[in-house]
């Protein structure tokens, strides 16, 4: 199971290293693909330059013009990723095939509930098809092309920000096709609306089995998605043994485990998780850390932590398994705890 994000800003030739160490980190942190937005051929350009410096498996994503997406099959890319609804013609479509395949890139068919073929957005207006189904029809109908040009090379995926929507659509398309699906509820919103959304659907699919790529879409920053979709692979996991099986995600040994934070905290919890957030999910470590505000929900509670820290005051405790192994100050927490995570 592949956990992928979407570049949030557009490209610029000018920061490419920058672009490219950020790139490094989300990929320690359990990113597996990386999807920009290519506008026009100059962005074209700009991300086959940066996929010739990274590791990470990148993806063009193209509307409108299906020549922005032939230049982007000059350079490394991953995958090509079109939307049938804005591409153009059969001819359009028959040309990045043959391209893709001459590569050997495959191509990632993307329908939007915002951008259905004409036809089916009459149809929706009219009674005649519910959203999801016409999301189907219209993955059914680039499928065929794509097999009259005998190009199997293939992921669909079918967004929606209903997601009623976006786990109907996916259930009947699993039901007609073996093809592979990239799912997650899009547009969902902001950080906890958008969480709240995804994991809904997401949930529900990966227990039927259903989905082998993810993402996340948050109006917020790209690790935060990456977090999210973590976290829902894992519960999935947890929660459903067909999920388990058919999981494999690479990145899954971290678990963080912090208090809300209550009238009795003596801890900044919140501060401490926001700073050391990003640099625990980059672990490549099976270990639990637990982050808590308070002696109530301190060593005690959090005993199964391989690693936990905690105070009150200016006296701040790390603890391991329930253990308390070092007393510091609060100017002293970050390295400390840096230390002892260096040591697990």
């Amino acid at each position: 199971m592949v956990i992928q994000t979407m570049w949030k800003d557009r490209l610029c030739a000018a920061d490419l290293e920058g672009c490219a160490e950020r790139i490094g980190r989300l990929q320690a942190m359990g990113c597996g693909l990386l999807r920009f937005a290519v506008p026009d051929l100059a962005a074209a350009d700009v991300l086959g330059a940066l996929a010739a410096m990274v590791s990470m498996p990148l993806v063009a994503d193209i509307h409108f013009d299906y020549k922005i997406a032939l230049r982007c099959l000059d350079y490394p890319i991953a995958k090509i990723r079109i939307n049938p609804g804005n591409i153009g013609g059969r001819d359009r479509v028959e040309k990045v095939l043959s391209a893709s395949a001459a590569k050997g890139i495959p191509i990632r068919i993307g329908v939007n509930a915002g951008s259905l073929p004409r036809d089916l957005a009459a149809r929706i207006d009219a009674g005649e098809l519910t959203r999801a189904e016409a999301l189907v029809l219209a993955a059914e109908r680039e499928l065929a092309i794509f097999r009259d040009f005998d190009f199997t090379d293939c992921l669909v995926s079918m967004k929606a920000s209903s997601v009623a929507d976006t786990i109907r659509a996916n259930r009947l398309l699993a039901e007609r096709t073996d093809s592979p699906l990239h799912i997650g509820v899009t547009e969902a919103g902001p950080l906890i609306a958008g969480v709240v959304r995804n994991t809904a659907a997401l949930l529900a699919l990966l227990g039927e089995g259903i989905g082998d790529t993810i993402r996340v879409s948050l109006s917020d920053t790209m690790e935060n998605e990456v977090i999210a979709g973590r976290e829902i692979l894992n519960t999935a996991a947890e929660t459903s043994e067909r999920a388990k099986k058919r999981q494999g995600v690479g990145k899954g040994g971290v678990t963080i485990v912090s208090c809300p934070r209550c009238g009795r905290n003596g801890f900044d919890t919140h501060g401490f998780t926001s700073r050391w957030q990003d640099t625990l999910y980059a672990l490549d470590k099976d270990v639990t850390i637990a982050i808590m505000g308070c002696v109530v929900n301190g060593p005690g509670e959090a005993k199964h932590a391989d690693l936990g820290i905690t105070g009150s005051g200016n006296k701040v405790l790390l603890f391991r398994h329930g253990e308390v192994i070092r007393t510091i100050t609060a100017a002293e927490a970050d390295g400390a705890f840096r230390e002892e995570l260096e040591k697990l």
